[in-house]
């Protein structure tokens, strides 16, 4: 599984509207995510770099940097991995401003946590 969450091209997909736009180096892309939060649908392009990496430890750090499409807002995080035989744990910081912050702490969080349950299974089935 560890390969697997260095493999852009194969991680950025198993997020729900997900889609990885081109590789901008060994270890970064550029990509998109579409999501739906409550009845609006916002697009965000930004880049997914992997900034650190411990194979003994299977220990990963990516950063997200994106900007909302067509608006004033971003959506960025840092998304831990810690990796063990049976899985391991995934732990998410997210700071997101524009129409997505307007919805509310609720929703927001709501969507946030539905797309790391999801993306948790998807990346389990790699």
């Amino acid at each position: 599984m560890y390969a697997d969450v260095l493999d852009l091209e194969k991680v950025v997909p198993c997020v729900e509207g997900g889609r990885v736009l081109e590789r901008t180096g060994p270890e970064s892309v550029k990509a998109e995510i579409r999501v739906k939060m409550g009845a609006m649908s916002l697009t965000y392009n930004g880049t997914l770099e992997i900034v650190e990496q411990d194979p003994a430890a299977r220990h990963v750090v990516m950063n997200v940097k994106s900007r909302e499409t067509g608006g004033q807002g971003h959506a960025n995080a840092t998304v831990t991995f810690d990796l063990d035989d049976g899985g391991g744990k995934i732990h998410t910081s997210a700071q997101i401003t524009g129409k997505a912050a307007s919805m509310g702490e609720r929703i927001v969080v709501g969507v946030l946590d539905a797309l790391i349950a999801d993306f948790s299974g998807k990346l389990a089935q790699l």
